[in-house]
């Protein structure tokens, strides 16, 4: 595939031109968006192993970062606000450093084998509230920092996107060998390969010793 430079290419130049291409969304698009948690998607919060949380700066711009752990792991404070635990990380500090810049969050939660998914937008502040921090302990392991999200708007996302991506079957799923792990991708990557054996030593103790 070829194309000109980005900035001579055709584009959408405002939100009016952008919805007169499509036709208005099903009345019941609208109806599902809501502004506090229900029954619902209490149910899918809570069963839920995985979520992706955006997050942006002024500086720096939009990243999207995966949040995992066993389903339940994110909690139901009240109908607006949920907590997310902050496990150890590459300490990058991304999303934290985001959100104490631009505190608008957007969170996509995934169920393996459910079509659709659930999407929370809102407000998050960075919290190290004890009580908060120890409602999310695991193998004895603290967070040192949770997020708390207040919550401006939820709807479920229809699962079309799933079901392109056949994401829960096997028609796409590639064996791990197929895929260089993330020690020589990083070492290919920084002009490293010298040092292979050293990253990839690194990279299994963080994953054996430092999930928590």
């Amino acid at each position: 595939m070829t194309a000109p430079p980005t900035s001579q290419l055709s584009r959408i130049r405002d939100e009016a031109d952008l919805r007169r291409r499509f036709d208005a969304p099903p009345p019941h698009v609208r109806l599902r968006q809501l502004d506090r948690l229900e029954a619902h998607s209490r149910r899918f919060i809570a069963a839920a192993p995985l979520l992706l949380i955006a997050s942006c700066h002024s500086r720096y711009g939009v990243d999207v970062s995966p949040r995992g752990d066993a389903p339940g792991f994110v909690k139901v404070l009240d109908d607006r606000r949920i907590v997310i635990p902050d496990r150890p990380g590459n300490n990058r500090l991304d999303t934290l450093a985001n959100i104490l810049d631009t505190p608008s969050v957007g969170t996509l939660f995934l169920i393996p084998g459910i079509r659709e998914t659930l999407r929370i937008n809102g407000s998050a502040i960075v919290s190290d509230e004890h009580a908060l921090r120890e409602a999310c302990t695991v193998n004895r392991r603290v967070p040192q920092l949770v997020i708390v999200v207040e919550i401006r708007e939820l709807f479920l996302h229809c699962g079309k996107a799933l079901i392109r991506s056949r994401l829960w079957e096997d028609a796409y799923r590639l064996p791990q060998a197929q895929m260089p792990g993330l020690a020589q991708m990083t070492a290919d990557q920084i002009g490293r390969t010298d040092r292979l054996e050293g990253i990839q030593a690194a990279v299994e103790w963080n994953y054996r010793e430092n999930l928590y």
